[in-house]
């Protein structure tokens, strides 16, 4: 197929967006000057009508940071690069093993015994020297999520234990940015959104589950296993729903839960009320 590239004249009349939204924390008049080279880098966006010029630029100025630069982090900031995504954050504590290869897809065999941080921001620096990366190599506790955080317009759940998602919910929420989570174990995968902090109709992540299960009750995927091709999948549809909060386009996840079984190739969607009794968003909060 031919390359039809983008022209200045192009570019322009596709910069109207009737059903964009503005995504909170973003300033809703982005800077539309492009080079040459973003341009044909981003033509296929900017050539989308839901997308066009403006959407190009929200997602060129826009921050996000990536808790795990594992399974889910890989193919999610693969494609938060690729798409143009002005700054992503990085933070994970593990160096690279070689068990891990098997679905963290962003490393390679050459960078074992590498934190895993600076192995995934050498392949989006490669991918795209346009994106800026910042790595965090720590691990994340309470005063770090509180200092990161606030420096993003958005964070990604990552992350393969119950404190750290727990600890990301609460902070999120506390802080004003939306969360974009994702989980797998075996065969399955599940993915929201939380924007609690706008408040009601919005969940937060203890509406769904109020508390941490007891630990050794859920097993992790070092524990159980997980087929690597279903981190890919789920990491790809949480890049999805962060593209489309930046740009601020399509119906939100906040407010439903997406289930995926892989063995059944069947996907199902659960509403997720908010719950006025809630210890962090509701009444009790």
């Amino acid at each position: 197929m031919r390359d039809i590239g983008l022209s200045r004249p192009v570019l322009a009349a596709g910069v109207g967006l009737d059903n964009m939204r503005i995504m909170d924390g973003l300033t809703p008049a982005p800077d539309l000057d492009f080079t040459e080279d973003e341009l044909h880098r981003y033509s296929r966006h900017i050539l989308l009508g839901e997308v066009g010029a403006i959407g190009q630029a929200r997602l060129r100025q826009a921050r996000v940071l990536v808790v795990g630069a594992g399974g889910l982090g890989s193919p999610l900031t693969l494609y938060l690069a690729g798409a143009g995504v002005g700054t992503i954050g990085l933070i994970d504590h593990d160096t690279l093993e070689l068990s891990n290869l098997q679905r963290q897809v962003a490393h390679t065999t050459g960078r074992i015994g590498q934190p895993k941080v600076e192995s995934m921001a050498a392949t989006l620096r490669a991918l795209n020297p346009l994106t800026k990366v910042e790595t965090h190599y720590r691990r994340l506790d309470e005063a770090t999520a509180k200092d990161l955080i606030p420096r993003y317009d958005i964070v990604c759940d990552g992350t393969d234990n119950f404190p750290t998602r727990f600890l990301l919910g609460d902070c999120c929420h506390r802080l004003g940015r939306t969360l974009v989570s994702a989980a797998v174990l075996r065969f399955e995968g599940q993915l929201s959104t939380y924007k609690s902090y706008l408040g009601a109709p919005h969940p937060c992540h203890r509406c769904l589950n109020p508390e941490p299960p007891p630990p050794g009750l859920v097993p992790s995927c070092g524990e159980a296993g997980v087929l690597g091709a279903v981190t890919g999948v789920m990491g790809t549809l949480q890049a999805t729903e962060v593209l489309k909060e930046i740009i601020g386009i399509g119906e939100s996840l906040s407010g439903r839960l997406l289930l995926w079984d892989a063995l059944d190739t069947r996907f199902r969607t659960i509403r997720l009320k908010r719950d006025p009794a809630c210890s962090l968003c509701g009444a009790g909060g």
